[in-house]
């Protein structure tokens, strides 16, 4: 087997196109395409990348012998990664004709689909990315059902230094049910909390409000000592005064925002 057919072949299997080996190369389209229809060699240099890349030795590769692998040659990943070079994997297996698994990073606005996706664009069941969108997502922005990143948006849960979603977990969470230092919702918990209808914190805004500082149309003032935060508070007064303001609370909601009381 000619060294050309070979590139081709070992370029096939990594799942890349030419423009993709380019890229990684630093040479242009028209470089691979020579190299592959035998029309020229790649220069020393790219001869050692490929070598590389594909974790075959040099010999072999170049001799019109059978492939040979090279275990410890074989540093693709980490070596592209750190050039800040582009990598990219796709899984054979797909599912409803999405792959199972779709790596791609790199400079630039790399894309990556899958049911597991890593990229700087990652869109998937579970994905990883400089934005993320997914059933579970993790990034600098993320967006799913469940959001862990810098900026998360989660239909039901959101992690992350500002977090936005049904129950929302930050430093400045927004949401239906909010945890953090500045949180604002429907039931909120920090230590500015804002909220429309129960408020526990520091300072406490909403029209049932308890905090040190409290105001609302029903508010308990937090006397208690630093330390020992709503000791002085009575937490059945508290219940009863949301079932009056709110006569079909849900127990489970009233339970969980009086919890923090205890």
């Amino acid at each position: 087997m000619t060294f050309s057919e070979k590139l081709r072949n070992l370029r096939k299997e990594k799942g890349m196109s030419q423009e993709d080996l380019a890229e990684v190369l630093g040479v242009s389209r028209q470089a691979v395409s020579k190299w592959e229809s035998g029309q020229s060699y790649p220069e020393i240099e790219s001869l050692i990348a490929l070598g590389e890349l594909f974790g075959v030795t040099l010999d072999s590769f170049m001799k019109e012998t059978d492939l040979q692998k090279d275990a410890e040659n074989h540093i693709s990943e980490p070596f592209w990664l750190n050039r800040g070079r582009h990598y990219e994997y796709k899984s054979k297996k797909t599912l409803f004709g999405i792959p199972l698994v779709h790596v791609n990073i790199g400079r630039g606005m790399k894309k990556a689909k899958g049911i597991v996706a890593v990229g700087n664009i990652a869109q998937g069941l579970v994905s990883v990315g400089l934005v993320s969108m997914g059933l579970v997502s993790f990034g600098i922005l993320s967006l799913g059902l469940i959001g862990l990143g810098i900026l998360a948006v989660g239909l039901l849960m959101a992690i992350a230094p500002i977090a936005i979603g049904t129950f929302s977990i930050g430093a400045i969470a927004i949401g239906i049910f909010t945890l953090g230092a500045v949180s604002v919702g429907m039931f909120s918990f920090g230590a500015l909390s804002v909220a429309s209808h129960i408020a526990i914190g520091d300072h406490a805004y909403g029209p049932i409000a308890v905090g040190r500082v409290a105001e609302g149309v029903r508010a308990f003032v937090d006397t208690s000592p630093r330390g020992q935060s709503f000791t002085h508070i009575d937490t059945e007064e508290v219940r009863r005064a949301i079932f009056e303001e709110y006569p079909n609370m849900w127990n489970w909601v009233v339970n969980y925002m009086t919890g923090f009381l205890r």
